[in-house]
């Protein structure tokens, strides 16, 4: 338990935890080895091994290791409880003279996590690994030493749980989500992994107290972040709801001293309510013959923080602080006690789940019901048969616990296993450290909601996700493809969330790509990173073609053909630019980290070295052009609007075929194209004026592009709408729309984003609008913040 008064959490269920190390790490040149006895679990340390002054001085200098025998011995052989002793005497040796914050020898703590896995009675090579899963991370113990010790299981659990310390990471971030991956690849081979890890937290969390304020603070939110929740998806309920009041009492011990007080108010004061609730209920379940085990049980503090912060709710606007559970021998027997209750007590409108025909992704099963009671409050029963208490308590660890020699592995570990695997596809597609954590913790969201395809199949999905996350729950390939969705048999738009009940239907297009846009509102982290991934994999495919273009381009200058470059040719400038491929090459062109015109000279120089510039005055021209520009003849680059995501139109100017046009290479950005008189293009041009290419519009493009309209119009009844009938009239489509009053003048200034095909199309939708009596004028808004799409698609 923490040891600071304001951070007492709530009493500590038998469970699990992960780690976060607390203690101080003196180096050790040699690995002493241990004297050990079943009674003492480590000697008096020897001179000079003394904890830190700043420590707080040790209770003992031995820990016992009875209690984890004892635990041990009902259900493991002699055989493997030597190898226990084993693993216990390379640890303690291992961490000898090594002291946690508290001033304890360090052993303590991975004898601690042992027996929080001899209550799950995890199996032998679990309970070692416990034992030496902080070796590898703090003492520099090496794999293959595990290995000769105690075998590969053994050594890839500790791997697994190792923190990668030794790697250096430019942030905390970065370090959290590497050590994250490297559980997820173990934790999908062995769900033991994360039963020890979650143990590990947990002892650390209720000896937290010994940490300075700054770290209680810290770790208390990784754990609520990251490792409460994932002992919720894998049902480990007991851990999940010590986890967060350990966390909740660490990170806000004000609030949490301030509620717990109030709670223990409330206690007292409704004490006699619950003992008549239990009452009747006994009673008319017994009338019934519904053979029943019936308890009260207390919310959880954090539960009620939250439904407080939540709701905006006083904890005197709190009533439903305590809740029932019912116990039945049969599934039957649920229902039948449901039916019971409802006659005893009127159910609130809507506040029923059932659980049992739906299970949780977590395997959780249960009926839940809300009652409102004899005094008006409403009353919450969890009605379940002993084998779903068992499964909602422990979860996936349920399978050690009640397992049998002859079980299959149960429903439970199946799901979590597939989960996990869907966190391992994640992982292997989101590079970027914040990304993947970002994404673990939009997963691992416990609330739900459940759907339906149109074949009948029920799906799980977070609250809040949309069509969007429900075509990637079923398959990447719809996805990617989707144009549009009908969610009972109506068609809605694509980020409308989900309700419990739906029936969603996805339509799809063969030649249909991922919208950005749509990050802003998935809720998966599967659909957030195979988005992620398709974006990324489209502007590799569009920035390789661009930087072709560009090279092509500036060759032609040079009067070479790209197509009639030999392989020796090829060979050198890709070796003098460091690269592998020559698609990774067009790919840093296209994204304006290589300036072709550069790249073009060098290969002059390469294919015809009489008449190239010399060696070193080309790499003089490299040096300079950040300053200088480079050779004044730029290449040109004609442009058509089928380019892709590659290249952008800037919204400062909004240039539309017909104007005369610059391009800007932004490093990483693609090619951005700019009107030549726009302010921005002039600004940028004098800071990098070897980033500019010279464009200009093939004689037919693709598609429209967006340009602004400033009209400002006399106020009269109905002139928004008369004035988007004539745009529209002229075959051009509205993007965006704003207005500001003139209340002195009475007018208002319309400004508008439109789509049109070139500057004719523009001017003759202009003349439409001039000759409206009530506008004052119309023209083209330039160099202006009007909102709407960036690359004017």
């Amino acid at each position: 338990m923490p040891s600071s008064p304001t951070a007492t959490p709530s009493p500590k269920p038998s469970a699990s935890s992960a780690s976060v190390p607390a203690a101080t790490k003196p180096a050790a040149a040699k690995r002493p080895r241990a004297r050990y006895t079943e009674a003492t679990a480590s000697e008096p340390e020897p001179a000079g091994s003394t904890p830190p002054a700043e420590a707080v001085a040790p209770r003992s200098n031995s820990v016992s290791l009875a209690s984890l025998l004892d635990k041990l011995q009902a259900y493991l052989p002699e055989t493997d409880l030597q190898k226990i002793r084993d693993a216990y005497r390379f640890a303690d040796a291992a961490h000898l003279g090594q002291y946690r914050a508290s001033g304890e020898p360090y052993i303590s703590h991975p004898v601690a996590v042992a027996e929080l896995c001899a209550d799950w009675k995890l199996d032998t090579q679990a309970i070692m690994a416990a034992l030496l899963h902080d070796t590898a991370e703090d003492k520099g113990i090496t794999q293959a030493e595990l290995i000769e010790h105690f075998g590969s299981t053994v050594a890839d659990l500790v791997d697994g749980l190792t923190k990668l310390d030794k790697l250096q990471f430019s942030n905390r971030e970065e370090n959290q989500s590497e050590s994250f991956r490297k559980m997820l690849l173990a934790m999908a081979r062995d769900i033991r992994v994360i039963l020890v890890k979650l143990a590990d937290r947990l002892h650390n969390m209720r000896t937290l107290g010994a940490m300075a304020a700054s770290k209680r603070v810290r770790i208390s939110r990784e754990t609520m972040d990251i490792y409460a929740p994932i002992a919720h998806r894998l049902g480990l309920n007991l851990v999940y709801r010590e986890l967060q009041d350990l966390g909740f009492a660490n990170s806000h011990p004000g609030r949490y001293a301030v509620l717990s007080r109030a709670v223990q108010s409330a206690r007292g004061n409704r004490h006699g309510l619950v003992e008549k609730i239990l009452a009747a209920a006994e009673g008319a379940l017994a009338a019934a013959h519904v053979q029943a085990q019936l308890s009260g049980r207390e919310k959880t503090l954090y539960s009620i923080y939250r439904k407080m912060r939540n709701k905006h709710l006083s904890f005197a606007h709190i009533q439903d602080i305590f809740g029932f559970r019912v116990l039945v021998p049969e599934v039957l027997d649920c229902y039948r006690a449901l039916g019971v209750l409802h006659a005893l007590y009127k159910p609130m409108p809507g506040k029923f789940e059932d659980y049992i025909a739906i299970p949780k992704a977590n395997g959780y099963q249960s009926l839940h019901t809300t009652l409102i009671g004899p005094n008006g409050n409403p009353i919450e029963f969890q009605i379940r048969t002993d084998a779903m208490h068992r499964i909602a308590e422990s979860g996936v660890a349920a399978h050690w616990l009640y397992k049998s020699p002859e079980d299959k592995p149960a429903p439970q570990q199946m799901q979590a296993n597939a989960w996990l695997q869907s966190l391992l596809d994640i992982q292997t597609e989101t590079r970027d450290w914040a990304d993947f954590l970002e994404t673990v913790k939009v997963d691992l969201a416990p609330d739900a909601v459940y759907v339906f395809t149109p074949k009948s199949r029920i799906l799980a999905l977070p609250r809040g996700a949309t069509p969007v996350d429900f075509a990637y729950a079923i398959h990447t390939n719809l996805g990617d493809q989707t144009v549009a969705a009908k969610v009972n048999n109506a068609l809605v738009p694509l980020r409308t969330e989900l309700r419990s009940g739906d029936v969603v239907e996805i339509i799809t297009a063969p030649t249909s790509r991922p919208n950005p846009s749509w990050l802003n509102f998935v809720r998966t982290g599967r659909a957030r990173s195979k988005i992620r991934h398709a974006l990324r994999t489209t502007q590799q495919a569009e920035s390789i073609e661009l930087g072709r273009r560009l090279l092509q381009s500036a060759l032609r200058h040079e009067h070479l053909e790209l197509a009639t470059l030999d392989e020796a040719a090829w060979e050198k400038l890709l070796r003098w630019t460091g690269f592998k491929s020559r698609d990774d090459l067009f790919a840093d062109i296209g994204l304006g980290k290589r300036v072709a015109d550069i790249l073009a000279k060098r290969v002059v120089a390469f294919v015809s070295p009489q008449d190239a510039l010399s060696a070193p005055l080309l790499d003089t021209i490299e040096r300079l052009s950040s300053r200088t520009g480079g050779d004044d003849a730029r290449s040109t680059l004609q442009l058509d609007g089928s380019e892709g995501i590659s290249v952008r139109y800037a919204s400062c100017c909004r240039p539309i075929p017909g104007d005369a046009i610059i391009g800007y290479l932004g490093k990483g950005e693609g090619l951005i194209v700019h009107q030549q008189d726009c302010d921005t293009a002039r600004r940028l041009f004098q800071k990098d004026p070897e980033r500019w290419i010279d464009l200009i519009w093939a004689d037919e493009c693709t598609r429209p592009f967006e340009t602004g309209l400033s009209i400002i119009v006399q106020n009269t009844k109905g002139v928004l709408a008369r004035v988007a009938a004539a745009i529209s009239e002229h075959d051009s489509d509205i993007a965006h729309v704003t207005m500001d009053e003139d209340t002195q003048q009475a007018t208002t200034e319309l400004r508008f984003v439109v789509q049109v095909r070139d500057r004719k199309h523009l001017a003759d939708v202009l003349r439409a609008l001039r000759r409206l009596k009530f506008v004052v004028r119309a023209s083209r808004a330039k160099n202006r913040g009007v909102s709407g799409n960036q690359n004017g698609g």
